[in-house]
């Protein structure tokens, strides 16, 4: 599997260059702080998340990224833009992606990372809450614990047949990057024909890098 002696480690998800700009900014373009626009929120605006997103929307001028972003600070939810506080978030969400009954999978999890950073110094694991994406250039895979004994590692396979273990998610119609899933009950199941594939989404990500 490759790499077996050596700690996973994660890396800092591109969405946190992409805040640190905004952050950045935000005065510029709209005349507020992000701390000014959260306390802002709070003070006069609505109450639920839902309601500040369609508030900042639609009585101040605020794009929709701009909007759920504010929104989601004054929640104290949201992607940080600080890359040390993400890293510590980011091994917290993998942690509790695996408590409980979904504890048995945490091997499959880390032998599904291992082989994935094995494809080259390029790979960048990146978590989110829910899902581990898997970034060479874009995202080219992602690792989700879906179900209780089951972790479906997506691929972006483009429009790649499907047959036996592969499955057509419908995302190359939908113009998703994950377009395909193979299910992962026990690490024994990662076996050739897997990494087969999980090497077939790493070349087919070629293309120049972009922020998703």
């Amino acid at each position: 599997m490759g790499r077996e002696s050596k700690p996973v480690t994660y890396s800092v998800h591109p969405g946190v260059a992409t805040l640190q700009h905004w952050v950045a900014t935000l005065q510029e373009k709209t005349g507020r702080a992000l701390d000014e626009w959260i306390t802002l929120v709070k003070a006069d605006g609505p109450p639920t998340e839902t309601g500040r997103r369609a508030w900042l929307v639609s009585e101040h001028d605020l794009n929709a990224h701009s909007a759920r972003w504010i929104a989601e600070r004054s929640e104290g939810k949201g992607l940080d833009d600080d890359p040390a506080s993400y890293l510590t978030a980011a091994a917290e969400w993998v942690e509790e992606m695996y408590l409980g009954k979904k504890a048995a999978l945490r091997p499959v999890h880390e032998a599904l990372l291992r082989a994935a950073l094995a494809l080259g110094e390029d790979v960048r694991a990146c978590p989110c809450k829910t899902i581990v994406p898997l970034y060479r250039r874009h995202v080219f895979a992602q690792i989700k614990p879906t179900a209780n004994t089951r972790i479906d590692l997506g691929l972006a396979l483009r429009d790649a047949p499907a047959s036996g273990r592969l499955v057509d998610t419908g995302g190359f119609v939908k113009k998703d990057r994950i377009s395909h899933r193979v299910a992962v009950t026990r690490v024994e199941e990662i076996d050739d024909e897997l990494l087969a594939w999980l090497q077939a989404a790493y070349d087919l990500d070629t293309v120049a890098p972009t922020a998703d």
